[in-house]
């Protein structure tokens, strides 16, 4: 699960809008399973609830797969093939980021994700890894004249990984269809900004510290980052986990290329790119890479800008932020 990003905003202050002052509107509330803050510091559209809450109804009938009625769910299912636009806009984003990682980005992972327990069931008893591996992988799939396409039945789609950095994309164009142009859109975590706060500067965006118990956003902060025109997103092994038969603590994040549960010390990774969709899949990416690899692809693609909060040995934390992340601190 991902951990939350905090915002640090006044909500309060006036600003001008259209020749007058008006207040910024806030808006807040829980959906897909998780809370949400929308903030307009200028303008804000008539029933800015409403229009945010029908896309997130849209979403859970489109993306969610834990809506069993969702169109994702009946992908699933092989009920039916025809995909609509978002899902094959997050198919299309969710293969780029599994072709830079090499495959350890990867939205099939659904059969073991199930087998581990990491939805709503237990932890299956003697897992075949082998069996249900055969069905995983991003090649297996493809979107080919509005429909999906499987190698194989059994394959099923996980957009977790991605989906609610979508639906932040989603509702940051809503506001700029009706006019908004300084607004912050937080859902659990998953930040798109743009222009400037109620204070008129930039917004801040803290991190939150990465360690177990760690679970009042705010509370514990590692640093924070300035950033305006971008999304921004953080994944984190350290709040969905579980302990093995040999005592061992795996993280929720599953290697696709081999069907197992990773350990790691590298603890968190937050993203700041131009979607907060990319942002939310490169955070997953960086986890699922661990931590060689994830400096190892930052050391090839110097223009992503993320930053890496590491386990040491002594129980101390090490912040390793890329040469792109160094513009926002």
């Amino acid at each position: 699960m991902r951990h939350y990003l905090t915002l640090l905003m006044s909500v309060l202050l006036l600003t001008a809008c259209a020749e007058r002052r008006t207040p910024a509107t806030t808006v807040e509330g829980f959906a897909l399973g998780t809370v949400y803050t929308v903030t307009v510091a200028d303008c804000a559209p008539d029933s800015l609830r409403t229009k945010i809450e029908a896309i997130f109804s849209e979403a859970d009938s489109t993306l969610s797969v834990f809506n069993p009625n969702s169109l994702l769910s009946r992908l699933n299912r092989n009920e039916t093939d025809r995909v609509n636009d978002d899902i094959a806009r997050n198919i299309a984003l969710a293969r780029s980021v599994s072709e830079l990682s090499g495959g350890r980005y990867d939205i099939t992972i659904l059969p073991l994700v199930e087998a581990y327990g990491f939805l709503n069931d237990p932890q299956h008893e003697g897992i075949d890894i082998d069996s249900v591996l055969q069905y995983v992988g991003y090649r297996k799939i493809e979107v080919r004249d509005g429909r999906l396409v499987k190698q194989y039945p059994q394959t099923r789609i996980d957009l977790n990984s991605i989906a609610k950095g979508y639906i932040v994309d989603k509702v940051a164009a809503m506001l700029e269809r009706e006019g908004s142009q300084r607004y912050l859109v937080n859902i659990g975590g998953e930040i798109f900004c743009r222009g400037t706060n109620p204070a008129g500067k930039p917004w801040n965006i803290a991190i939150d510290t990465p360690y177990e118990g760690n679970y009042i956003p705010g509370e514990h902060t590692s640093t924070v980052i300035h950033v305006s025109g971008v999304g921004v997103a953080t994944s984190g092994n350290y709040r969905n986990f579980h302990t093995g038969e040999d005592g061992a603590r795996y993280t929720h994040i599953i290697d696709p290329t081999t069907g197992r549960n990773t350990t790691s010390n590298l603890l968190s990774a937050t993203v700041v790119a131009e979607s907060c969709a990319y942002a939310d899949a490169l955070g997953t990416m960086f986890i699922a890479l661990g931590p060689d690899e994830a400096l190892a692809l930052l050391e090839r693609h110097p223009d992503i800008a993320a930053l890496l909060i590491f386990a040491m040995p002594d129980g101390s934390m090490k912040i390793h932020a890329s040469e792109a992340m160094q513009h926002y601190l």
